[in-house]
């Protein structure tokens, strides 16, 4: 697939940075991890053995065991683009992740994050 350079990029790179995040604001890695597994029904194994292999987010994606159907309720403004309003499936999954991971970096609650 010929897309965006963020598609090539490990998920095992960016994760380092949402855990970061998270960390910087009082929140957890199990926190981040819950949000993953929440939106691409990875359990905490799998997520782990796809981070640890370097998975690029085209295939993280799309080797997802199963996307989280609510994950269409997430709206707002990631970057200055509006998740909901992405029209690139995969670069919308992203941008759902980018979202999430700021709300729990935010404060909000974990109950209201995975809707």
């Amino acid at each position: 697939m010929t897309g965006h350079r963020i598609y090539a990029i490990s998920v095992a790179s960016v994760y380092k940075a949402y855990v970061a995040k998270a960390e910087r604001k009082g929140r957890s890695k199990a926190e981040v991890d819950a949000i993953l597994c929440w939106l691409t029904g990875h359990s905490q194994s799998t997520l782990e053995a796809a981070l640890e292999q370097g998975t690029n987010f085209e295939d993280f994606f799309a080797e997802a065991p199963a996307m989280n159907p609510s994950r269409e309720k997430i709206t707002g403004v990631v970057c200055g683009v509006r998740v909901e309003n992405v029209e690139e499936p995969l670069m919308r999954e992203i941008r759902y992740l980018d979202k999430l991971i700021d709300e729990l970096a935010r404060g909000k609650a974990m109950e209201k994050i995975l809707r």
